[in-house]
């Protein structure tokens, strides 16, 4: 089968292997510009375009405002299906209908459920214990269209986005196979979604990184899970910033201090007080610094019980 791959971050690389390794005829690549990274600021590929230019594909890079040129070049390859993996650009017609088997998407949630670009994080936000790929032919609307095949994945109780975003990247280039061997055969049938269950996961800011002591936490251990690599969370001890990395929940009965109190510090954490419960921190970072666990961030840093953490 002929294809075109869109993609760009960690999450795509696996789909796109899968393709070369099962030796689809992968005519082009299309991701997102080099972008500066690090602490110089060098460009820097996309994993996407990294992985691309080791199997010796074509590349081509989508910028902003080009999809009049991108379509084009991409329907000039002839694909009977553009494949698409968080690529980060919504795709409008001609491209949507042009293929003979549509643009299908690689998605990580069950959809209807967390449709739009946050989907792992916002899953363990808010407390979900399963998650999965969804591989979906692409409509016009955001994550709307029918679904060819999906695969449900258990969400651990300690799982951070960062490590199920990686299982279910796994899991989606296995699907992605299974919907586009079946195709040819007439073997799949395309469900429609409900619409009346979708929530929608929007994109993630810096503004959901404070961590608010005065939840229970449960609650607050989901959202150091979910925000972790990214943005993190973070919580102040006096006038200095601290980046929580790791924690989990120490007890689930309701804490006698004030929400935010440290009650104990030791090696093995510090627990800190929640609405309802105590936190076991078990990671923490100075901003600029290296996420260390706790035992060794103590070794520089002075937290002791009865020092409160605020928003």
């Amino acid at each position: 089968m002929r294809v075109v791959f869109m993609g760009s971050p960690d999450f795509a690389v696996p789909s796109l292997e899968a393709l070369v390794e099962a030796r689809f005829d992968v005519r082009l690549v299309v991701t997102q510009p080099d972008r500066p990274a690090g602490r110089g600021r060098h460009l820097q590929p996309t994993a996407v375009k990294q992985v691309a230019l080791e199997h010796h594909l074509p590349v081509l890079e989508f910028g902003k405002g080009q999809h009049a040129e991108v379509s084009a070049e991409v329907l000039a390859c002839e694909p009977e299906a553009v494949i698409v993996a968080a690529f980060g650009h919504i795709l409008r017609e001609p491209l949507l209908s042009g293929p003979k088997y549509g643009c299908i998407n690689v998605h990580a949630s069950l959809l209807p459920r967390w449709r739009g670009v946050s989907p792992v994080q916002y899953s363990i936000l808010h407390g979900d214990t399963w998650s999965g790929v969804t591989i979906m032919r692409m409509d016009a609307g955001v994550d709307t269209g029918a679904i060819l095949g999906v695969r449900p994945v258990a969400i651990g109780p300690e799982d951070t986005a960062g490590e199920l975003l990686d299982r279910l990247a796994g899991q989606g280039a296995d699907v992605l196979l299974e919907v586009l061997r079946a195709l040819p055969n007439g073997q799949v049938t395309a469900e429609p979604q409900h619409d009346a269950d979708a929530v929608y996961a929007p994109k993630l800011t810096r503004a959901l990184s404070a961590l608010r002591w005065d939840r229970d936490v449960v609650t607050v251990h989901n959202q150091v899970r979910a925000l972790q690599p990214w943005p993190g969370c973070s919580t102040y001890l006096g006038e200095q910033l601290l980046k929580v990395t790791s924690a989990h929940p120490l007890s689930l009965n309701t804490a006698t201090r004030e929400p935010g109190t440290v009650l104990a510090v030791g090696a093995q954490g510090v627990s800190v007080a929640c609405g309802t419960g105590v936190l076991l921190l078990t990671g923490l970072q100075v901003p600029g610094k290296r996420p260390l666990p706790v035992d060794e961030f103590l070794r520089g840093f002075a937290i002791r019980a009865g020092d409160v953490l605020r928003s």
